[in-house]
């Protein structure tokens, strides 16, 4: 008896969601087809049923993770320097990162780093430019409320992005590589400080916000 057109696609809505959630932690190359098919409790035969390939299914993930994305916080909050503060602050909880969080196209950032995948690298592309979009549009809307200390022209704009998120990603990269959990933290917490100062934050707010965020003094 052929199954439903339901089963079917529940079936590859488990496989993507397995998918979404191992490719999110390890990336493209350390996950196998084996480990999605066993974290989705079906055969790995099943697979072909549903996915042409892996490099197929992490498209889809890709596509299903910028659709979903937790950071879309990002426009949709209010306009204001502490929301964009916290949301910078959330990257930095590695256990978030790794455990609870949604996967967004910063996961994709974090992970790809080097890879000479053609599929991954285009997808990695995307999902800076989409990340760096998002910052853009964050960063113009609170410089022309002047709640930020620069104007905002678009090459200015454009060039805080691309520094914002090179230390983010930077910073990510390097921590979930390190064993040391200490060392990890001071490295997040410099670039969680950098990044506050490239908003043109205070010395004094920048001490209320790092508090506040409460990732100075160890992951939560």
């Amino acid at each position: 008896m052929p199954y439903s057109t339901n089963h079917k696609a529940e079936s590859r809505e488990r496989i993507l969601k397995s998918a979404i959630e191992l490719f999110s932690r390890q990336g493209f190359e350390k996950v196998s087809i084996g480990q999605i098919m066993k974290l989705a409790k079906m055969t790995h035969g099943a697979f072909y049923a549903h996915f042409a390939s892996k490099e197929a299914l992490y498209r889809e993930s890709v596509r299903k993770t910028l659709e979903r994305s937790h950071a879309a916080r990002l426009v949709k909050g209010p306009l204001s320097v502490k929301h964009l503060t916290d949301l910078v602050a959330n990257y930095w909880n590695l256990q978030e990162l790794e455990r609870k969080r949604r996967p967004g196209p910063e996961t994709v950032l974090f992970n790809e780093i080097g890879n000479d995948n053609a599929e991954v690298r285009t997808l990695f592309e995307a999902s800076y430019l989409r990340m760096k979009k998002m910052l853009e549009t964050r960063l113009i809307a609170l410089s022309r409320l002047k709640k930020l200390p620069f104007d905002p022209d678009r090459e200015v704009i454009a060039e805080k992005s691309r520094a914002i998120l090179a230390s983010l990603v930077g910073a990510v990269a390097i921590a979930k590589s390190l064993p040391d959990e200490q060392e990890r933290q001071r490295i997040l917490d410099a670039a969680q400080r950098n990044i506050l100062q490239m908003l043109g934050v205070d010395e004094s707010e920048l001490e209320g916000m790092l508090g506040d965020s409460g990732y100075e003094h160890g992951l939560a």
